[in-house]
């Protein structure tokens, strides 16, 4: 029996990048939505909401980006200079917000400073990979297997739009997290928080959904051809169900529901994507097996992974059994 190498490890990454979008989305999403909290009690609830898992989220960023230049070193090394800037933008950020987490409990004099940064961090890391995910969608070129581009190329009207986007997202995920794990009246703000982040979102992924299809011919192709039109009915399907549990949540004040629809609208918008791209791994014109490395380190590298990748589940999935329930406004990261 022989196994497709490449195409096992292009869904582990995208496994690995997705698990980080929907872990990591809703900690950044509590960032997102700091400002907005009345009361230094409130933001200490907040941040305790996220801080047994937050810092263990990010162990997806790390498997997704290490796996991409093992696995596919060729890939990484187009996408590394032509989202130099993002990528880094984006790291700086992730750094800013586990310095604050730390540093924002040693001092009261200072704690608005750390507050900040807090804030700052999320919300730069948020557009950073918006930024970076709508450059990727528009297409990196490529001439004799290296970036071609210009050093500002990934900054265009459309990858604005994802930026925001994102940042819209994060926060409906952190609005809908903090639904879930807070109560009294912070509970109450999240929840219409939820609201308006969530309409937001839904308009935002309809405008970027009609966009998309538009920048290259492919996509068109992808989208509107047969067979694969049928994903053009099911998708949105799907995200309009989870936007009615979205909202029949919030109503009913169902605490889990909206949390989960908010995961499976970003889950679907993950899909479209790889519906978008597949086969290649860098658009316009790079396949997962061009960009792969040889089967032999694939296998090697697989070997490791097999072992890892459950490891780091059961280890996620315990914290969060650990630290289920509403938080304790007297206990916390300390």
């Amino acid at each position: 029996m022989t196994f497709d190498l490449p195409f096992i490890w292009a869904g582990l990454i995208a496994f690995a990048v997705l698990a980080y979008v929907v872990l990591d989305g809703f900690d950044l999403g509590v960032g997102i939505l700091f400002p907005f909290a009345k009361t230094t009690r409130d933001r200490d609830i907040m941040m305790n909401s996220v801080a047994p898992v937050w810092d263990g989220n990010e162990t997806w960023l790390v498997l997704g980006g290490g796996g991409l230049l093992a696995v596919f070193p060729l890939a990484y090394s187009v996408v590394l200079p032509a989202l130099y800037v993002p990528l880094m933008a984006m790291l700086l950020g992730l750094v800013l917000r586990g310095v604050a987490f730390e540093f924002r409990w040693h001092t009261k004099r200072g704690q608005f400073l750390w507050d900040w940064a807090f804030i700052g961090g999320s919300i730069i890391a948020a557009l950073s990979q918006g930024l970076a995910v709508g450059a990727l969608v528009q297409g990196i070129p490529m001439e004799a297997r290296a970036y071609a581009g210009g050093w500002w190329d990934w900054l265009t009207p459309f990858s604005v739009l994802t930026s925001i986007a994102v940042v819209m997202g994060y926060a409906l995920l952190g609005s809908t997290w903090l639904v879930l794990k807070t109560e009294g009246a912070l509970q109450e703000r999240s929840r219409q928080q939820a609201y308006v982040t969530g309409l937001a979102t839904l308009i935002l992924i309809g405008v970027v959904s009609q966009w998309t299809p538009f920048l290259r011919p492919e996509y068109f192709g992808r989208w509107f051809a047969w067979p694969t039109m049928i994903f053009s009915f099911i998708v949105p399907l799907l995200v309009a169900t989870c936007a009615y549990g979205l909202y029949t949540g919030l109503r009913d004040k169902r605490d889990l529901r909206p949390f989960l629809s908010a995961l499976g609208i970003f889950v679907l918008c993950f899909v479209g994507l790889g519906i978008s791209f597949y086969p290649n791994i860098v658009p316009p014109a790079l396949s997962i097996w061009d960009a792969a490395a040889p089967d032999k380190s694939l296998a090697f590298l697989l070997v490791g992974t097999v072992i890892l990748v459950p490891l780091i589940l059961a280890y996620t999935a315990y914290s969060y059994w650990v630290f289920w329930g509403k938080v304790n406004p007297d206990e916390g990261y300390h």
